[in-house]
């Protein structure tokens, strides 16, 4: 089973992470954390680590509304969020791929009818943010 959704645009580095965190911010998701992988295995593990990683930034991003409803509806499943949305690019690349995580991945391992109304909704609006890359 896939656990993403992905596209890839070919935008410079700067600019699809900037759009990445405007059009979920239009879907109604702030960004709680961000890591920087490159710069944590460039860190952690040297150099050469970070340089093959490429540009590579993992997003998490929460919708307060949703996160809410989920929660409330199962209070396990903050161990799920919040939505993890990845923007990277390989070195030498001329393209970035943004990538979500699939929501229904959460209803495969919760399987409560609030749950699946909350990713359905989750999903939806991700799968917008992404459309929104691409125009």
């Amino acid at each position: 089973m896939a656990y993403t959704h992905s596209i890839t645009v070919p935008l410079p580095w700067d600019d699809a992470l900037a759009r990445t965190r405007e059009a979920l911010a239009d879907q109604g998701f702030g960004v709680l954390t961000e890591i920087d992988v490159r710069a944590t295995f460039t860190k952690k593990l040297g150099q050469d680590a970070g340089d093959t990683v490429g540009d590579y930034i993992i997003l998490g991003a929460c919708n307060p509304q949703l996160a809410q409803r989920g929660i409330t509806a199962e209070p396990q499943l903050g161990a799920l969020l919040p939505c993890n949305v990845v923007v990277r690019r390989p070195p030498g690349a001329t393209e970035t791929t943004v990538e979500t995580v699939d929501p229904q991945t959460m209803v495969q391992l919760a399987d409560n009818d609030a749950i699946r109304e909350v990713a359905d909704d989750a999903d939806r609006r991700l799968k917008a943010a992404l459309q929104a890359l691409s125009e």
